[in-house]
């Protein structure tokens, strides 16, 4: 009986040192300083969006090139609308989106293309569009595979092959180089 007793005694012992325990400390899913943790991904791919709509307004002012012309018109048309899935999902996960803000990587390309020089817009226009949207294609397919947001996970892989026709006619856009100054 004394046997038992010493038994009962300890295990109710261990059983109050667990009560006792510390939680286990919480670790995020995703590296909180990862474009694959959603309020960064949200805020470059919204930053992202930004710069493409205003560029594509910015050209659509500026060149005269038809080819570069339909390409800002599609760039508005479908990074408003990527802005608008991206949203819907982040809501639909219970996140609140930034507001649309460019960050200074996407502040510093649309200047490249506001800086252009004279006769040379299409062309900066276009070389750095193309980086851009590589990217952009880089930062959709990493958040697609790896992202913590189921919702934005898909929201992403919608994106991507749009992001992917842009850069592929981009990179086929035939522009002419500026004509060569005057003669002395």
């Amino acid at each position: 009986m004394r046997i038992f007793l010493l038994s009962v005694a300890a295990a109710a012992m261990v059983a109050g040192c667990a009560r006792n325990a510390p939680p286990a400390p919480v670790v995020p899913a995703v590296d909180p300083s990862s474009p694959n943790y959603a309020p960064n991904f949200l805020s470059t791919a919204g930053s992202s969006d930004q710069f493409e709509i205003q560029s594509g307004q910015l050209a659509m002012q500026m060149s005269q090139n038809p080819g570069i012309r339909q390409i800002a018109q599609m760039l508005v048309t479908d990074h408003s609308n990527s802005t608008q899935q991206l949203v819907a999902a982040a809501q639909s996960a219970g996140i609140t989106p930034p507001p649309p803000a460019l960050l200074p990587q996407h502040a510093a390309l649309l200047q490249q293309i506001q800086s252009a020089p004279p006769g040379q817009f299409d062309m900066v226009f276009r070389d750095v569009q193309i980086q851009a949207h590589q990217q952009a294609l880089a930062l959709h397919q990493g958040y697609a595979a790896s992202g913590d947001t189921p919702a934005l996970r898909a929201a992403a892989a919608n994106i991507v092959p749009v992001v992917q026709n842009h850069l592929t006619m981009l990179q086929s856009l035939a522009v002419a180089p500026p004509p060569p100054p005057p003669p002395p």
